[in-house]
């Protein structure tokens, strides 16, 4: 469905992210909902009743599990009271006790996503964040020519979304981007403007590849692989490998979106004559850092720092020297989120009225649902292994496919993985397939490695519709992103993102020990 260009505000800021959709896909999104409401409780009871020959705990595990994915796919109520539902009707039926089905919830990634969304929590209260985005956007060199301005904007939002959450990011550099094609005519020509806002929120959900801490999904992919298959990835080791995948995708998504949203004609002079957007006019918010900003950008310093650390360690004394292994015990991940959030509540702005970088009032207001949704992948994901229900589920699925190559289940669980993103959430999608995929793999006697991965890497992607992320949502109310126009560049998207996971795989698996 085509859209008009009106004249729009600034869009909305880091703290209410629009997502405006035609009153037809609102009917679906509510019909969607009702029927999955209905249909879950009713898959429930078809499994229950089934005949399927499983051990009596596999069997009452497999039909909650049905009744979960259909309410996380329908969305019929919000996905994290789904996430609590299912440990809740596993101890209810007998699957495991309580203290087995919640223990998760408590997992050392957990903390992982606590600290690191309250230091994204603090990048916005004082605005260094936008501080940041203004500065680069509105530099005369960035308007020069048409291609540098799209690919500046869609590369600085995948570097902020490395380290803050992909809504977060786009929701701050929207109304920056919006700013900026209302400043002179030419951006709005030969359907630019349309490219500017999807490299937003592609670049985002991109960016989020990057680093651990980038999109839960990856969380999700660590702590799975972890509990399932005992192998540790560290901060250092995912950027090796998620920051070139990212980057071949940034390279190829900016070619994309520049083929397909060539404006029609660009001012010779750039965009430096062009009468600023209120946004831009203002500038970053202070001639001088403010105390809150020092102190944010030294505590997330730190944290990164730290985050880092290891991977030098490992250079200099190897991964299983003694130094590595004493780093390790003492100073992980989790506990440098916590260490660098915690600063935030000490390190203080004005010390005469004991006002501190972050208070708790702000603190409140992270994404707590994310963190549930994720604790309950966690108890779902373990009670599967430890019902033997994947492995069912994994050997069926392996046979079905006729697919018993490494390599071929990891193209098959990066098409899982892209797919399902489409349907549901990033989240959801990935603490639904990668312990499919990992059961699949084991039951085909290859390393699981390689399939739970793609799957994780495969999650991060949904560009098709404005349901599949926020971001697409997001950029989508701008009313400058035609329907048409986003399936079209998502659909490529896809097609060319599964060969760049899949060739990245099997490219630097093997080099950083992955297999």
């Amino acid at each position: 469905m085509a859209h008009a260009e009106p004249e729009l505000p600034l869009g909305p800021g880091p703290e209410e992210p629009r997502a405006a959709i035609s009153e037809g896909e609102a009917r679906f999104e509510r019909s969607r909902s009702t029927i999955g409401l209905v249909a879950g409780p009713v898959g429930f009871l078809v499994v229950w009743l089934a005949p399927l020959g499983l051990a009596p705990g596999a069997h009452r595990l497999a039909a909650i599990l049905t009744w979960v994915v259909i309410y996380w796919i329908a969305e019929a109520i919000p996905l994290p009271a789904t996430a609590l539902l299912g440990p809740l009707l596993c101890v209810v039926l007998g699957v495991t006790d309580v203290k087995t089905a919640f223990a998760p919830f408590a997992n050392p990634i957990i903390f992982l996503f606590i600290g690191s969304f309250m230091l994204a929590r603090a990048l916005t209260v004082h605005g260094l964040d936008r501080r940041i985005a203004v500065a680069i956007l509105s530099t005369p060199w960035v308007g020069r020519t048409p291609f540098r301005l799209l690919a500046v904007t869609g590369g600085f939002t995948a570097a902020l979304s490395m380290w803050i959450s992909n809504t977060a990011a786009t929701a701050m550099v929207f109304p920056i981007a919006v700013g900026l094609l209302h400043s002179h005519p030419a951006l709005r020509a030969g359907g630019y403007a349309t490219g500017v806002m999807l490299v937003v929120a592609y670049g985002a959900s991109v960016g989020g590849i990057g680093t651990l801490i980038g999109t839960p999904p990856n969380l999700i992919g660590v702590g799975l692989i972890k509990q399932q298959i005992g192998v540790t990835i560290s901060f250092a080791r995912w950027m090796a490998l998620g920051v070139p995948l990212m980057l071949v995708m940034l390279a190829v998504l900016f070619a994309l979106l520049y083929g397909l949203h060539r404006p029609s004609e660009w001012p010779a002079e750039g965009l430096r004559g062009a009468p600023a957007a209120d946004e831009l006019r203002r500038g970053p918010p202070h001639d001088r850092w403010s105390a809150g900003e020092r102190n944010t950008a030294a505590a997330f310093g730190l944290a990164v720092t730290l985050w880092l650390l290891p991977g030098f360690l490992a250079v200099i004394d190897g991964s299983d020297g003694p130094l590595a292994q004493w780093y390790d015990r003492h100073v992980p991940e989790a506990g440098v989120a916590v260490l660098a959030a915690l600063l935030l509540f000490v390190l203080p702005v004005r010390w005469a009225d004991r006002a501190f970088t972050l208070t708790w009032r702000d603190a409140e207001t992270i994404d707590w649902g994310t963190i549930l949704l994720f604790g309950g992948g966690l108890s779902l994901g373990d009670l599967m292994f430890k019902t033997q229900l994947s492995n069912v589920i994994g050997s069926g699925l392996a046979e079905a496919l006729n697919v018993s190559s490494l390599w071929a289940i990891t193209a098959c669980a990066i098409f899982l993985g892209i797919v399902m993103s489409e349907l549901t959430s990033n989240t959801a999608s990935a603490t639904m397939i990668i312990p499919v995929v990992i059961a699949i793999a084991n039951a085909a006697g290859v390393s699981a490695l390689p399939p739970a991965l793609g799957a994780c890497l495969g999650a991060s992607y949904g560009f098709m519709l404005p349901i599949s992320t926020p971001p697409n949502a997001i950029v989508y109310g701008s009313g400058l992103v035609p329907m048409r126009r986003m399936i079209r560049a998502g659909a490529l998207f896809d097609v060319i993102g599964f060969f760049i996971i899949w060739g990245g795989l099997w490219l630097l698996c093997p080099l950083l020990g992955l297999e």
